[in-house]
């Protein structure tokens, strides 16, 4: 799959390869040392990220890469189950990293919005976003403009760099969403 989101300098968004796997644990180790949307304190290795992309991949989900004209990954997006018990089996939650030098030039917008078009494809139903920091204007804003509403505030559940930092729990419906009954199964 690949989706230009605009015509001009807008990133192509496309599945993930193999290939990628150096620039997706460079950017995921920039935020991980550097931020707070990743509860994470020692980044993991491109070994580690490989092992993570190939579940969600093998598990038939989306791990997606945002890529300028040249082929430079600008940030990435993956949806993975939002918890094992299969009564959550609808839901999925989504992950959205984007490399620092990119940040602010849409490539968040055009990975999340791939992101919402294929779990609604997949069949799911509702889509949740987990974002460490209440402070996290970026992310917040970036899922309330695709429609996400915050649902919930988790105050002090993470401890990094020193001090506490909230989750904040967002959520948006995927097609009928819980109007309608699903019309097919997912594996559960």
């Amino acid at each position: 799959m690949r989706t230009r989101e605009a015509a001009g300098s807008s990133p192509i968004v496309r599945d993930s390869a193999a290939a990628d796997i150096g620039a997706i644990a460079a950017i995921y180790r920039h935020h991980v040392l550097t931020g707070l949307a990743s509860f994470e304190e020692v980044p993991p290795d491109a070994e580690e990220m490989a092992r993570r992309r190939a579940a969600v991949v093998e598990g038939g989900m989306p791990w997606l890469v945002a890529a300028d004209a040249a082929g430079t990954v600008l940030g990435y997006a993956y949806a993975g189950p939002y918890r094992p018990r299969p009564g959550y089996r609808y839901t999925a939650e989504d992950s959205v990293y984007v490399a620092p030098e990119a940040i602010g030039r849409g490539v968040g917008r055009a990975l999340l919005g791939a992101l919402v078009v294929r779990c609604e494809a997949l069949g799911f139903r509702q889509l949740v976003a987990v974002i460490g920091d209440s402070g996290n204007a970026a992310s917040i804003g970036l899922h309330r403009a695709l429609g996400f509403a915050q649902v919930g505030l988790l105050p002090s559940v993470g401890f990094k760099f020193g001090r506490w930092v909230d989750g904040v729990l967002m959520q948006r419906a995927l097609g009928p969403g819980a109007t309608a009954l699903p019309d097919r199964p997912r594996p559960g």
